[in-house]
């Protein structure tokens, strides 16, 4: 008797209807998702000095442990990269090339160098060398000018949840980020960030609020704002605005006061929290809380905005790289910003008829980085990083540590990349692995 050999097909294991693989919309649409992060959590508030923490005081008083940025790598960077291999579609590319610059400006920006021409390849090399900031940066300046140049707005781009497969909302988006990395070069290469900057500013960027690079929450628990299911779902009041912040906003009535935080229950007045204060329970009553507004479960994030680019034409007219009107812009960046947070202009007039808001060429410098300030509230680790950058507003210091000036790599690169890692360190910060080493472009 004899018997026949059954053949299996190789793939006999797989359901067809659970696919191994993502495709490429699916791998930018996850990439997108990882967007608000650069913005919604409390690390971003401390060092951008936007929240004080009410109870339980210990990240607020920025303490020296490092801060992985495994996190960046094994998800969006890894999502856009795997497209940018894989994909063939022009509008696919592209926006995987400027969310790739997007992410990768965010990490470079806070821990100085990092892994970038030699990372994201998987089992291939596990122990990526470190790449200088600036060389970073000349690559995404090169990144943003390839997936602009790559966009086909006469088609779309399926899965985007970030402005609907509207191609020119991307074209203005690159072109706008490029414009603000130029800025951060001010300091460290000025030819440099003025030449990067006019070439951005000569194509289409954000003209409009509705052009907002921005994250919509829903109202949904799989995908609801983080202050919601903070201080909503949870009951946490664990955060007040700080006393750097209001005390910027409450002598000139800014009306976007009301939106970002709460007066305090006592008395009714904002009133904003030292950062950094002793936990006791009167931080919850008698200080500021965070606005309803700021906490609604589908709130919307705002990453790039177009008063944040008002602004930073504002500053590159009183820098004198362009001919624009300083002033103009300048009250156009606080008019927007005001209707961006608001819903209404009503009240900007009157707050830019005030003298300490009134355009000063004298201190033009310090007035657009303050009132900046004011309208990236939340979007921490930007202020943050224009604060290093320019000086303003006037930080202080939590519980008598000085603000940071990078993030300290985790403890363990030390272990997993030890030589990359050492090599690093001494070349940036003599061998100091702290929070206050300062990254290339932080020269002052």
């Amino acid at each position: 008797m004899s018997c026949d050999l059954i053949e299996l097909d190789d793939d006999i294991n797989n359901n067809p209807n659970s696919p191994s693989e993502a495709s490429a919309p699916q791998l930018l649409a996850n990439a997108m998702r990882y967007t608000y992060d650069t913005s919604s959590n409390t690390s971003g508030q401390f060092l951008g000095q936007y929240m004080s923490e009410t109870q339980y005081v210990v990240a607020s008083l920025y303490p020296q442990e490092g801060t992985s940025f495994y996190g960046w790598y094994q998800n969006p960077l890894i999502n856009v990269e795997t497209v940018i291999n894989t994909a063939s579609a022009d509008n696919q590319l592209a926006v995987a090339k400027i969310l790739k610059a997007y992410f990768f400006w965010h990490v470079t920006d806070r821990w100085g160098d990092v892994p970038f021409s030699e990372a994201l390849n998987g089992g291939d090399n596990i122990t990526p060398a470190y790449d200088t900031q600036e060389s970073i940066y000349n690559n995404l300046f090169e990144l943003l000018e390839e997936g602009v140049n790559q966009i086909d707005e006469s088609t779309s781009l399926s899965s985007d949840i970030m402005f609907g497969g509207d191609m020119a909302k991307w074209r203005k988006f690159g072109n706008s980020l490029k414009l603000l990395i130029a800025l951060r070069l001010s300091e460290v290469d000025e030819i440099k960030a003025e030449d990067q900057f006019n070439d951005a500013l000569s194509s289409p960027i954000i003209d409009s609020i509705d052009d907002n690079f921005a994250y919509q929450h829903l109202d949904d628990q799989s995908n609801e704002n983080y202050w919601y299911n903070q201080v909503e779902r949870q009951s946490r009041e664990w955060w007040a605005l700080t006393e750097t912040l209001v005390n910027i906003m409450e002598p000139v009535d800014d009306p976007r006061l009301l939106v970002y935080g709460e007066p305090a229950r006592t008395d009714g007045e904002y009133r904003g929290l030292p950062i950094g204060s002793d936990p006791v329970s009167e931080n919850t009553e008698a200080f500021s809380l965070i606005g309803e507004d700021i906490r609604r479960q589908d709130a919307t994030i705002h990453l790039v905005t177009y008063s944040q680019i008002l602004f930073a034409r504002a500053e590159a007219a009183a820098r004198g790289w362009t001919t624009e009107d300083a002033e103009d812009l300048y009250n156009q960046a606080i008019t927007q910003s005001i209707i961006q947070w608001t819903g209404s202009d009503d009240d900007a007039t009157d707050f830019l008829s005030q003298p300490d808001i009134a355009f000063d060429v004298s201190t033009a410098i310090e007035q657009i980085a303050t009132q900046r300030y004011v309208h990236l509230f939340l979007n921490g680790y930007e202020a943050w990083a224009e604060w290093r950058r320019t000086g303003f507003p006037n930080f202080v210091t939590s519980g008598g540590n000085d603000v940071p000036t990078r993030q300290a790599y985790t403890s363990e690169e030390s272990f997993n990349n030890t030589e990359n890692y050492e090599e690093a360190i001494q070349r940036q910060f003599g061998g100091e692995n702290t929070l206050y080493g300062k990254v290339w472009w932080d020269v002052n």
